[in-house]
């Protein structure tokens, strides 16, 4: 061998150990795991991380083993009381079983795919024994359709993991909508529902407010009643009363009591803008004309 080709022996060496050991060893990260091929036919799985070791004429196949998303275009489904309603969810898988991946799917856009068609019909099925009350309400039926999605999630999980290597941690809905054509006969019977509704309670209104209005209108009469009855009793005592101080005055002094009455007459009867034309021996001016003694 020539002399000048003898110094990059080394260098040679050093570039085929480098390739054997490129060729030779791979590293696992915590969030892969990696699939050792020969020839195209799967051999085994490392699932550990750190450093593995394989034949140079050996492959490894990489996969992300951390949960994925997946969020197919929104599907129009039917309920039981047919009713259509469109439904946008998501998926979380992530690979299970590399080696039934590879040879079923071989990629995540094919095992979406899958997924789409496994979930749509568990979708359509699961959907198809609720009502649309019940996926859209807050009470029982709710929660009962909450525990069919985890229902859903393990069948499909299931015949993911059989038949493409996949694991389904969880099937959820983002959004539950009606198509555009019902939207506008729904939100009319929604209105019309609301308008009665609304009519119930004004008619219930009414009734209640005659009620109040008519019991009010009694308890009036009643107190005025009352009121009128004391009034009535007070003023009887009163006049009594004044009529027994009368009798008691007059008894006492009668010619005091004729003056004293004469004299309140002629304040309520005479004044400033009074005429009157009377005789000489009316008893109404027998006072002013012949003094006190006349009125004893």
């Amino acid at each position: 061998m020539p002399e000048q080709y003898r110094r990059y022996l080394p260098l040679a060496a050093g570039a085929a150990v480098a390739l054997l050991a490129y060729l030779t060893f791979f590293a696992v990260r915590e969030t892969e795991f990696v699939l050792v091929t020969q020839f195209g036919r799967p051999v085994r799985t490392v699932m550990e991380a750190g450093l593995g070791v394989k034949w140079p004429f050996q492959n490894a196949i990489y996969f992300d083993r951390r949960l994925r998303v997946y969020n197919p275009r929104p599907s129009e489904f039917l309920t039981r009381d047919k009713k259509n309603v469109v439904i946008e969810n998501y998926v979380v898988w992530k690979i299970e079983d590399p080696n039934r991946f590879v040879q079923t799917v071989s990629d995540a856009a094919s095992a979406e795919m899958r997924l789409h068609d496994i979930v749509w019909s568990g979708l359509s099925a699961a959907l198809g024994t609720h009502d649309l009350d019940s996926l859209v309400g807050t009470d029982a039926p709710a929660v009962q359709t909450a525990s069919l999605l985890d229902s859903l999630a393990s069948l499909t999980g299931k015949t993911a993991l059989e038949q493409y290597g996949i694991q389904v941690v969880d099937v959820r809905i983002k959004r539950l909508n009606l198509p555009e054509q019902n939207k506008q006969s729904v939100y009319a019977r929604m209105r019309a529902e609301r308008e009665r509704i609304a009519r119930q309670y004004r008619a219930e209104g009414e009734e209640q407010a005659l009620s109040i209005r008519a019991d009010a209108d009694r308890q009036k009469e009643e107190i005025l009643s009352a009121a009128y009855r004391e009034a009535e009793k007070v003023k009887g005592h009163g006049d009594a009363e004044s009529t027994r101080i009368y009798g008691q005055a007059y008894s006492k002094n009668p010619g005091f009591y004729r003056l004293l009455r004469t004299l309140e007459s002629y304040r309520k009867v005479l004044d400033d803008k009074t005429t009157a034309i009377l005789s000489s021996d009316s008893d109404l001016l027998r006072v002013l004309t012949k003094g006190e003694s006349a009125a004893r």
